[in-house]
């Protein structure tokens, strides 16, 4: 198999009161695969993305990007290595979609001409179907809008790994759906951060289960997300059913409702 991409050793985060948050934590990740962290809340899911890309220094162990410690690399290197979308991100709405997307060549200032830049920048934007509106403000556009405005921003650094953090957060379903179907369709290694279970199956290569501040699991989705270790981390079933209509199977989680009559 070919080197790691990103990987990871007792990978750990404890705040200065002692908390722990993340503890010794392993995985890797290659070109083009995708791996989903996912998890119940405040099982560290967060806090593991922010250390992988690069945003939290870990308290203990280490990080290599492409085999380098991410921790000697400057944050000039990293950003035209890693794109960030983050789910606290929140773009000044005055913005014209053209301008912000823009800033994604920052980090390549001074390695290509103007119209080279331009050039990606539109190709980002068509890629995410944002094409339509690069003349509007960040604050006329929806939610979803906004995600792939995101997204075609961190395209444009032209990275090697794109992280995101619960990118679905405030989408519908169908964009929900649309927006994964778009990540999972890029030619790059993506770490993503997912708390709609329903999404990882068809999108990841690889998942990572974090429970209490530990990696509980990581591997294939049909590995992990098995029904011992669903029942286990999330209290609630996994079922596998045949498709009605067509050639595949429907993974469904059961969450029963008690609800007094």
């Amino acid at each position: 198999m070919t080197a790691a991409l990103v990987e990871c050793a007792d990978l750990g985060f404890r705040t200065k009161d002692g908390l722990e948050l993340v503890s010794s934590v392993a995985l890797q990740v290659h070109k083009n695969e995708r791996l989903a962290i996912v998890g119940p809340n405040g099982a560290g899911k967060s806090t593991l993305l922010r250390m992988l890309a690069g945003l939290l220094r870990p308290t203990s162990g280490e990080v290599w990007l492409d085999g380098r410690p991410l921790r000697r690399l400057s944050p000039a290197e990293r950003a035209l290595r890693i794109a960030v979308v983050g789910q606290s991100d929140v773009p000044d709405p005055r913005l014209a979609v053209i301008e912000y997307v823009e800033l994604g060549r920052v980090p390549h200032l001074g390695l290509r001409g103007r119209s080279t830049d331009r050039d990606i920048v539109v190709d980002s934007l068509r890629r995410t179907g944002m094409l339509k509106v690069l003349g509007r403000t960040i604050g006329s556009l929806s939610g979803g809008e906004r995600q792939r405005v995101q997204l075609a921003r961190a395209l444009t650094q032209e990275p090697k790994v794109l992280f995101l953090d619960e990118p679905t957060n405030h989408l519908d379903p169908r964009a929900r759906g649309e927006l994964v179907e778009l990540v999972a369709g890029l030619d790059i290694a993506v770490i993503a951060v997912l708390h709609d279970l329903s999404l990882v199956a068809p999108f990841a290569t690889h998942v990572a289960i974090m429970d209490a501040s530990r990696l509980k699991a990581y591997g294939p989705p049909r590995q992990t997300l098995n029904a011992a270790l669903v029942r286990d981390v999330f209290s609630i079933d996994v079922l596998r059913l045949p498709h009605p209509v067509e050639d595949r199977e429907l993974t469904v989680f059961d969450i029963p409702l008690r609800l007094s009559r």
